[in-house]
């Protein structure tokens, strides 16, 4: 398998890890049962959002009918959608993988004990699990129930089933709640690629159709499919890759929206996840070059010296939250250990490592590096 450099990630974010650790060991699980909207098309235990870009239409007769139409704002998120199962979903992204990574700085039992609680209360307890779909993930008002670009949402599964694979290994999580974990992520992993919703996100041509590759590699990973690890990588070469980035390695689908700079990031970081997950040392995503001299390391250092540097962005500002940008990337932490990059490690370690920002938040899944150090 493809084995990264290490950096001395333990020294660096031991103190961190710890202390959100210790902090989530007092919190119970919640799940999207918690929470629910009377705009749901679905039951108490499907996930639901609604679109963030989506408002009422100011020309309507009235706006907030439930037969009205909403319009779009790109890039302006609707502070009045439903996002409680968003956000209990980011909780479980943020302290489950912390959790994991404690025990895996320290073998302390309980913080294994408390992440398992969050793997039964999400996945296979009845009463309180979530569905394996996300039929009605960022529905629009008055115009559809659900769509393919909501299981982007899930994107903040992936450090969940890194950390699982880590327990695994620990054989902290074994038997059945091993088996039972691994059936929920296959039957996700089957409705993402079966159903109408999840064929329009596979088959998107921007940061939707890269973060769904990268939840769909971290779940065949988890559950073992090499066939299917296999096809993914074939894919990035010859669709994602090559269809996305621009000769300079830019994204113009990203370039060309609201918030270019963090968009131009978060699908940098998508990207970079699927090579990090994916790469063998037979098949290495970070050195595939196309025959027209695309790779991954001419996207990671087309954003390199704006990401050190954000005064240096030559394009519009974001429209929302450019302030608080940027923070500790996948993208750069990844290529650090892909490339033995320092230069990538030491601007990587000067930015956030704990955003509180919401938005920020909804678009950094990758948190806890000590999972991603072999």
């Amino acid at each position: 398998m493809f084995a990264p450099t290490s950096f001395n990630i333990t020294q660096l974010d031991r103190a961190r890890v710890l202390k959100q650790a210790d902090e989530f060991l007092k919190l119970d699980p919640v799940t999207i049962t918690a929470f629910h909207s009377d705009r749901s098309a679905g039951g108490l235990h499907d996930y639901f959002s609604e679109g963030d870009y989506w408002w009422p239409d100011p020309k309507a007769p009235d706006p907030e009918a439930s037969t009205a139409k909403y319009i779009q704002r790109d890039g302006m998120t609707n502070p009045k959608n439903f996002i409680a199962h968003r956000h209990a979903l980011m909780q479980l992204s943020i302290q489950f993988p912390a959790l994991v990574a404690a025990y895996k700085l320290t073998h302390d039992d309980k913080y294994a004990t408390h992440a398992i609680k969050h793997l039964h209360a999400w996945f296979i307890d009845d009463a309180t699990k979530m569905n394996p779909n996300l039929q009605y993930a960022q529905a629009i008002h008055g115009i559809t129930t659900g769509r393919g670009t909501g299981i982007i949402d899930t994107l903040h599964l992936v450090e969940v089933a890194r950390g699982i694979q880590v327990l695994e290994k620990e054989n902290a999580l074994k038997g059945d709640d091993d088996a039972a974990v691994k059936k929920w992520f296959s039957d996700y992993l089957t409705w993402m690629s079966t159903s109408k919703n999840g064929q329009d996100e596979m088959n998107a041509k921007n940061n939707h159709g890269t973060c769904w590759y990268a939840q769909a590699a971290a779940f065949v990973t988890l559950i073992g499919d090499e066939a299917k690890r296999a096809e993914y990588r074939e894919h990035y070469k010859k669709v994602l890759l090559p269809n996305q980035m621009a000769d300079d390695g830019s994204f113009p689908q990203e370039l060309r929206r609201t918030k270019p700079y963090s968009y131009s990031l978060f699908n940098l970081d998508a990207m970079c996840t699927v090579c990090r997950i994916l790469s063998t040392s037979d098949d290495n995503l970070w050195t595939f070059t196309t025959p027209d001299g695309k790779n991954i390391r001419k996207g990671v250092d087309y954003m390199f010296p704006y990401i050190k540097d954000k005064k240096t962005w030559p394009k519009p500002p974001d429209v929302m939250f450019f302030e608080f940008w940027p923070v500790r990337s996948a993208s750069l932490f990844f290529a650090a250990q892909a490339y033995d990059g320092q230069k990538y490690f030491d601007v990587w370690k000067t930015l956030e490592a704990s955003p509180t920002n919401e938005e920020v938040l909804r678009n950094v899944p990758i948190r806890q590096p000590v999972l991603w150090t072999d």
